[in-house]
């Protein structure tokens, strides 16, 4: 039976396999100071910019079981959330919408905890920064939190992917958006030790850097799957910490299966997920839309909630955390671009430069 509701929700979970594509024309980057990283900035979404001349996927869905019952929730902006539509969310939560022991670390500019629709959703806090407060001065991380556990069926607002999981705040990046990799790695740590199934990081570097990579690493030896946004930058150059082996890199789609034409695309990222147009939490109550590999990363987040509370140890290695990115991976809707694969990158630079996205 368990084994029957995994094959189903990743039937219905249809997370898609990013192929490479031909190199787009480079969008202006800002440089920031060396050893600073960015919080990916979302590019502001342009109505149907699907980069149709270069990319046309093939997509093929799964169709959802016919013997699950679809009951939609009752939040008020369900209709403008189209990836929960495209990943067939709602036949998932017929099986499982998450649970609060399913922990999923959000390392960004911290979460707005007061939201209305984030209330008691997250069970720790830490603040890295110099800022005077865990919460979200920024934006970007409350936005996050929102695409992965949104409060559902409370009439208000949109519903998280697994809205039953529990979040932990972990802010790194100021109100800036400006993170050091230190922190990063700090981060990482306290997630792990805190009790994290899943860790987000919705950001990217230029360039290795050594206490991330050996974060990531001890994330994964713990049984943490570690989501990492491949980044909004045109064409094939890796970007980190989403390079690393024990990172699953994501890639950004529209409503149309198409890769954003400002998607970072090379042979280390694994899958693809919706990031434009992306519906989701502001703080102060608020709400809006954001496009980016960051909205991607946190929808991928998400699913690994979702299967961690339905696998099983197949290995008898006692985690988990294998088999569910191997289900992620192996499981995913080819959208017609032949060729990526999972590779990873193992060279480390004691410096370098950080760029931030267009």
């Amino acid at each position: 039976m368990q084994n029957r509701l995994i094959d189903l929700i990743l039937g219905l979970l249809a997370i898609s396999l990013l192929p490479p594509c031909p190199v787009l024309p480079v969008f202006t980057e800002v440089v920031t100071p060396p050893t600073l990283a960015s919080i990916t900035p979302d590019r502001q979404a342009r109505e149907g910019d699907t980069n149709s001349s270069l990319i046309r996927p093939n997509c093929l869905h799964l169709e959802p079981a016919s013997t699950i019952p679809s009951t939609l929730p009752n939040d008020e902006y369900l209709d403008k959330q189209w990836a929960l539509n495209k990943l067939q969310a709602v036949e998932a939560w017929q099986i499982t919408s998450g649970g609060e022991d399913i922990l999923i670390a959000v390392l960004d500019t911290g979460i707005d905890q007061t939201h209305e629709d984030l209330m008691d959703k997250v069970a720790a806090s830490v603040n890295f920064t110099d800022s005077p407060t865990a919460s979200d001065l920024h934006g970007h991380g409350t936005h996050i939190a929102g695409i992965i556990a949104a409060t559902a069926n409370n009439g208000i607002g949109i519903v998280g992917l697994a809205p039953n999981s529990r979040l932990l705040n972990v802010k790194v990046a100021d109100r800036s958006g400006m993170v050091e990799p230190s922190k990063i790695a700090e981060g990482i740590m306290w997630a792990v030790d805190n009790g994290a199934k899943v860790i987000n990081m919705s950001f990217t570097l230029s360039e290795p850097a050594q206490a991330v990579e050996d974060a990531v690493d001890y994330a994964w030896s713990k049984g943490i799957v570690v989501v990492a946004a491949s980044g909004n930058y045109v064409g094939d150059r890796p970007t980190y910490p989403a390079c690393y082996c024990n990172c699953l890199a994501v890639a950004a789609t529209d409503a149309s299966d198409c890769v954003g034409s400002w998607s970072s695309r090379d042979d280390s990222v694994h899958v693809a997920a919706p990031g434009v147009n992306i519906y989701s939490t502001l703080p102060d109550n608020c709400y809006g839309y954001k496009s980016g590999t960051s909205m991607a990363a946190a929808y991928v987040a998400g699913v690994a909630g979702l299967l961690f509370s339905v696998v099983c140890d197949a290995n008898d290695s006692g985690l988990l955390n294998d088999e569910v990115r191997d289900a992620i991976e192996n499981n995913c809707d080819e959208i017609g671009i032949l060729g990526i694969g999972g590779g990873c990158t193992g060279e480390c630079k004691d410096d370098f430069v950080v760029q931030d996205e267009p």
